[in-house]
């Protein structure tokens, strides 16, 4: 089963890395992302890697404050048309069957990826399964992504990366010291997004640490995200963390740039902080 057509592949060329858009894929009939295999899926992982919860959340959401759905993983999955649920099964490449599905479909997409911004690295996978009408809070990632939409319909409604009215620098530091993924909203935000109506056979580009937030539609919905880090992406994760220390001293530093920028400063000196601290045995203080 061919992931991308050579059109796919040319519009996602288009987009690449810096762009959200819509790119088509054939995946919405794979076997691996039914319902019933999915419920396979969740009972093999760890349970650590089971997120789930109710899925009627407002945009903006304190991750501390999100409401259980009282139901087992299973349970949940197999009634997701009527519990009013949404759910992650997180790090799927950890099962042998999944990693090669996820390997096999990112393996589509090197030719655009490899000239632009070098090896995809760390890939990882991500199967969201939603009821009707649930939302997935504001949020942002550090990976580059594209959620293949396999079942059912939804909106996913994507910001600027790098706007620093929405998401300020010290939120980037914070989230790279091992904090949450999702972001304060505020109803003055909600006209610089751009909505993409999804349906199967529709993926979406979202760049790295762009902020997006998703309803889903009037039936179930499965989503399965492909993500890769690329050189670039450690570099601007590493940069925060040195913009972090610089700020701990009282300074102001300048955010990372976005790409084509590489941050390889900041990225270098902070990564020989850590590697000093490591063999000393000292600790991060945040």
């Amino acid at each position: 089963m061919t992931a991308f057509t050579p059109d796919a592949l040319e519009r996602f060329r288009t987009l690449y890395p810096e762009q959200p858009g819509i790119v088509r894929h054939g995946m919405a009939d794979h076997p691996l992302l039914k319902l019933e295999a999915l419920v396979e899926l969740a009972q093999r992982m760890r349970p650590v890697d089971v997120e789930y919860n109710r899925g009627d959340l407002p945009i903006g959401v304190d991750p501390d404050a999100t409401p259980a759905n009282g139901l087992g993983i299973a349970e949940t999955i197999r009634s997701i048309e009527e519990c009013g649920s949404w759910m992650v099964l997180k790090f799927v490449e950890q099962d042998p069957v999944y990693r090669a599905l996820l390997a096999e479909t990112l393996a589509g997409l090197e030719p655009a990826v490899d000239p632009v911004t070098g090896a995809m690295l760390k890939q990882e996978g991500f199967i969201f399964i939603s009821s009707p009408g649930a939302i997935t809070p504001f949020h942002f990632d550090p990976e580059h992504n594209i959620l293949l939409q396999i079942r059912g319909r939804k909106v996913m409604t994507v910001f600027p990366a790098g706007d620093e009215e929405i998401a300020g620098a010290e939120l980037h530091e914070k989230f790279h010291r091992g904090g949450h993924r999702n972001l304060p909203w505020s109803e003055t935000f909600a006209a610089r997004g751009t909505p993409f109506a999804l349906e199967p056979g529709d993926g979406i580009y979202v760049p790295v640490k762009a902020p997006h937030w998703v309803r889903n539609g009037d039936e179930p919905s499965i989503s399965f995200s492909i993500t890769w880090r690329s050189e670039w992406s450690f570099h601007e994760e590493y940069a925060h963390g040195f913009n972090h220390l610089l700020r701990r001293a009282g300074l102001t530093p300048a955010p990372p740039g976005r790409f084509p920028a590489r941050n390889r400063f900041k990225s270098t000196a902070y990564r020989a902080i850590e590697k000093a601290r490591s063999i000393t045995g000292g600790s991060r203080r945040d």
